[in-house]
């Protein structure tokens, strides 16, 4: 399997940052939603740190996956309706743009609590504010909580595209982005007939006539 892209294939490179942002976007919702009705404790603590460090790693893979766009091509797309093409640049367009700033308000949001903010504890990252901010402080959570929802709806719409191009038009959109998949064979557009052979000579239409017998 090729590193780089191709005009058919997502590379092992675009797919990998795309599984793996994938993987961690969903596991840090998965805490996240766990970890708000926990009372406090020094676990929840832990989760909380957790949350916030794979937050971060979201944050850093998607700079990678910008930076390695650049370097990489992009297959050729699908053949689809444009309003399809059109719905899908706007869907794609969206999850970046919520990629990026969830995992910056709730950089913020911990900044604004006047909280420290660590990597897997192994170093400290910038406060974004001076110090604890109420205001900018709920600014932030409203921002981040409502942002997750949004993408939610953005992931589920961007599944259901792929399933509905895997199972319903039947093209490579899926299977291009999926490693043990294999490309579809290609459909002809159209078949040309088959030769026909040469019908017999049609039988005569009449008989021949028969000889009149001479009037003695």
């Amino acid at each position: 399997m090729a590193f780089k892209s191709d005009a058919n294939r997502w590379g092992v490179g675009a797919r990998t940052l795309h599984w793996l942002m994938a993987l961690l976007i969903i596991g840090a919702g998965i805490v996240g939603l766990y970890m708000s009705d926990l009372p406090n404790s020094p676990q929840k603590i832990r989760i909380y740190a957790l949350h916030k460090s794979v937050g971060l790693t979201v944050l850093a893979l998607l700079l990678l996956r910008f930076v390695w766009r650049l370097a990489d091509r992009r297959p050729d797309e699908v053949p689809m309706p444009a309003w399809q093409a059109m719905g899908a640049r706007v869907v794609h367009l969206l999850l970046y743009a919520l990629m990026l700033l969830l995992p910056l308000s709730g950089w913020l949001y911990n900044s604004a609590s006047g909280y420290p903010l660590q990597w897997f504890g192994l170093f400290n990252l910038p406060s974004l504010t001076g110090g604890a901010d109420p205001a900018l402080k709920g600014v932030a959570h409203e921002f981040h909580e409502y942002g997750f929802w949004l993408l939610v709806v953005a992931l589920v719409a961007h599944a259901g595209a792929a399933l509905k191009h895997h199972i319903v038009d039947r093209d490579d959109t899926l299977v291009r982005m999926l490693p043990l998949l294999r490309r579809r064979a290609a459909v002809p557009t159209s078949v040309e007939p088959a030769p026909v052979a040469a019908a017999p000579a049609a039988a005569a239409t009449s008989a021949e006539p028969v000889k009149e017998n001479p009037i003695p």
